[in-house]
Parts: C-alpha cells; sequence; structure tokens
C-alpha cells in the first residue's frame, strides 16, 4: 500500500512556498502602486492645469509647464519610498538579517551625515534655491532660458539642479544655489526684435512703414497669425551713427514662437526691401562718382587710395 503521506509536501517547502508568493506579491503590489502614483499624479495635474486657467488669465501652455514641473519633483521621491518598502519587504521574506543591515545603514548615513555636516551649507543653498524656483514660478520644464549665460531648453528641475539642453545638444546642470543670473526667454509672451541699418541717405518713416506693410501681410497667414499677438511695435529711430541710420521696431509673439516669427519675416523684409530699392547701410566705405563728372561722397578718399596704389606699384616695378 503507497504511503499518501509521502506526497505532501514538507513543511519547509511550503514555507518556502508562500515566501515565493509574498515577494511576488511584494513585487507586483509595488509595480502596481508606481502606475497608480503616475495616474494620480496625471489627473492630479491635468485638474491642477484645470483650475489654474479657470481661475485666471494665464494660458493652458503656461499653466502645463508649471505643473509638469512640479509633478516631476514630487513623483521622484514618492517612487522611491514606494520600492524602498518593497525591498525591505522582500528582504524581510527572504529571511536576510535586515537589522544589521539597517544598522550598517545607519552608521553610512552618520558618516554621510557628517559629510553633510561638511558640506551643509552648500547643499542646503542648492535646496532652497531649487524650493524657490518653484514656488516662485521662475522656469519650467520646457521653457528656453538663459542660466548664467548659458541658454538652452529647460529638460528637468530637481530641488538641488537645472538642467539645460543646449542647441548644439550639450547638457547643461547647473546646481541651483549657483544661479546668478537668470532669464526666462518664454514665460507669458516673448518678443523678437529687428534692428535694421539703413543708410543716411534713406528716409526712416519710408522703412517703418514698409515694416509695418509686410508685418500685416504675416498676421493675414494662417501659419503664423495665431503666434503674433500685437501688431509691429515701432521703437523708431534708436541711433545714429558714422555706419548708418539704426532703425527698430518688435513683434510679440507666443512663447516659444518669437524665433519662428522672426525669421519669416526676416525673409520677408529681405525681399520686399529688394523690390523697393531700400538701401542698407554697409560697413564698407562707398566711393561714387556723379553722372555730371563732379566729385561725389569719398571722392578725395579714392583719389588717395589710388595714388597709394600707384606709387606702391611704381617701388615694386624700381625693386
Amino acid at each position: 500500500m503507497p504511503d499518501i503521506w509521502s506526497a505532501v509536501p514538507s513543511e519547509r517547502y511550503l514555507a518556502w512556498l508562500l515566501s515565493a508568493i509574498r515577494i511576488g506579491v511584494a513585487a507586483i503590489v509595488g509595480y502596481v502602486l508606481t502606475l497608480l502614483a503616475g495616474r494620480v499624479l496625471r489627473g492630479v495635474r491635468k485638474y491642477a492645469v484645470s483650475a489654474m486657467v479657470r481661475s485666471g488669465d494665464v494660458p493652458h501652455d503656461e499653466m502645463e509647464k508649471r505643473a509638469t514641473t512640479i509633478v516631476t519633483v514630487i513623483r521622484r521621491p514618492l517612487l522611491f519610498l514606494i520600492w524602498v518598502v518593497v525591498v525591505i519587504t522582500i528582504l524581510d521574506e527572504m529571511k536576510l538579517p535586515i537589522a544589521p543591515l539597517l544598522a550598517g545603514a545607519g552608521l553610512g548615513l552618520g558618516a554621510i551625515g557628517v559629510a553633510i555636516g561638511l558640506g551643509a551649507q552648500s547643499i542646503i543653498k542648492d535646496v532652497l534655491g531649487g524650493f524657490f524656483l518653484l514656488v516662485e514660478n521662475q522656469i519650467r520644464v520646457n521653457d528656453v532660458a538663459l542660466i548664467n549665460g548659458t541658454g538652452g531648453l529647460v529638460e528637468q528641475i530637481n530641488l538641488r539642479t537645472t538642467v539645460l539642453r543646449g542647441e548644439n545638444g550639450a547638457l547643461h546642470i547647473f546646481p541651483n544655489g549657483s544661479i546668478q543670473t537668470l532669464s526666462n526667454l518664454t514665460h507669458g509672451f516673448a518678443f523678437y526684435v529687428f534692428e535694421v541699418l539703413i543708410d543716411f541717405s534713406e528716409d526712416p518713416d519710408r522703412i517703418l512703414d514698409i515694416m509695418r506693410s509686410v508685418c500685416a501681410e504675416l498676421r493675414e497667414d494662417s501659419s503664423f497669425a495665431p503666434f503674433m499677438l500685437a501688431n509691429l511695435d515701432v521703437i523708431g529711430v534708436d541711433r545714429i551713427g558714422g555706419d548708418g541710420v539704426m532703425v527698430k521696431a518688435r513683434i510679440r509673439t507666443s512663447p516659444a514662437k518669437q524665433w519662428l516669427v522672426g525669421r519669416e519675416m526676416n525673409r520677408r523684409l529681405r525681399a520686399r526691401f529688394e523690390a523697393e530699392n531700400v538701401r542698407l547701410s554697409s560697413s564698407r566705405p562707398v566711393f561714387r562718382i556723379e553722372e555730371d563728372g563732379r566729385p561725389g561722397p569719398g571722392h578725395d578718399e579714392l583719389r588717395a587710395v589710388v595714388r597709394e596704389a600707384l606709387e606702391e606699384m611704381k617701388r615694386e616695378r624700381i625693386g
């Protein structure tokens, strides 16, 4: 007669099986909590953006940037806490001595605390700098900013560091406590400034009328009209110098769209200036002789240059 009790798993085997099940459940719970935390944070971000837009006149894109920045800062420590609990649970189920590990971690944390105490001033300065960056809404993720003279797209804002992606792809990392100068180029709205250096013989009012006309045409183009918030803002004759007359104007655009609008405006201005025979200034001297034979502006300078060239040719021939 067969021994039916031999088919029953031993207590050790059952304990191992239950432990493996609990480890799997802990890992699954950690994974589910990670997904749930991400979904909850996305829902909170969406609700916060809608509430802030309804309560004020701030554009949706601006609120989206701010909410994304804050959620990103909260998400990382939350996920870290979830998985620390999961790992401790798994180690406990594996019957590993957690107490010595925690004691060692305590000693390690004590040593780290001493090191932090020695450099606490710098760390606290960075953390406080990051805190005020977030609270004061100075920059957000996906803004274009200049930090300490270095420009780029804001990829990350952490409590200790801010990360920019430069135009050439370089990644610039700034400790928040070391940020001395900060310029946000895409906050609320932006301006593209036009500086046209014209010849003294040109009428500045004529140039400004041409610029207004080109801007009006651009606002009628459906590809650019949504990004242009106002008509051309004429600043006027900005300066007069030896190289010509500087005429300045600007266009108000949506955030981060100033370069798109400005480049198209420059392209159209160039074509219009050529069609209207607009004389732009040149840094090189220009010499002209009038058709009736009378010497024009720069005639004496031209004669001096020609004389010097002839003298040099004569010396080379004699030599």
